[in-house]
């Protein structure tokens, strides 16, 4: 499935599904990931996976693991009431979601944003990511663990504190960082093949994912 991440094809109103929001602890990541320290974010043990080879002779050992991480900045701001992100690692730009509904989200709105409408989420089959904020301020990201069958309410939002940041396993599903100020700068690293697989909650659930951020 193809998207286009800065013009989202979406109704102009459509109900919330407001996801629970828990502190982010060691033991509650447990299976999504984990949790990382200021001295581990820039040599943090990424997770490769393996070129699927589903039938036949098998990958040969050592390979289809070989094309590492990339890495670079990753800027989530909030542009009015038009909430987007800048992936320098990828070379990518998004629309991740609004304030309010589409049709009342202005770009010039003023307005302090109380929450977070997201329309999309993805995992990576290829490999894990990591976030760690530069300014090292508190963010909030939804989760939910692997499986293709997801729904709206199979995601948490996990509030990570101050000074932390955030390892993704490969294949949860997840979708952008949400800081608790106007714009913050994030530490990016992911698999360099970038594999993506998609779920587009207006489309598949007529809603979009309600995250408060107040």
């Amino acid at each position: 499935m193809k998207f286009d991440y800065l013009n989202p094809d979406v109704p102009p109103e459509l109900p919330w599904h407001e996801v629970e929001i828990v502190k982010a602890t060691s033991a509650n990541l447990e299976g999504y990931g984990k949790l990382v320290e200021p001295d581990e974010y820039r040599n943090y043990p990424m997770e490769i996976v393996r070129w699927p080879k589903p039938e036949g002779r098998p990958i040969d050992e050592g390979t289809g693991n070989e094309a590492g991480t990339v890495s670079g900045d990753f800027t989530f701001y909030w542009d009015g009431g038009v909430f987007k992100g800048r992936n320098e690692a990828v070379n990518s730009e998004y629309v991740f979601g609004w304030s309010k509904n589409p049709k009342d989200a202005s770009e010039t709105s003023n307005e302090k944003p109380e929450r977070v409408l997201l329309w999309h989420a993805n995992y990576h089959p290829d490999g894990g990511q990591l976030f760690f904020p530069l300014d090292g301020g508190a963010f909030i990201t939804a989760l939910a663990l692997p499986g293709d069958n997801v729904k709206p309410q199979d995601f948490k939002a996990f509030l990570v504190e101050n000074g932390k940041g955030l390892y993704i396993h490969p294949n949860v599903w997840h979708e952008a960082i949400v800081p608790l100020t106007s714009s913050a700068k994030f530490y990016d690293e992911q698999g360099a093949v970038h594999g993506r697989v998609s779920v587009h909650f207006p489309k598949e659930f007529g809603v979009f994912l309600s995250i408060s951020i107040v």
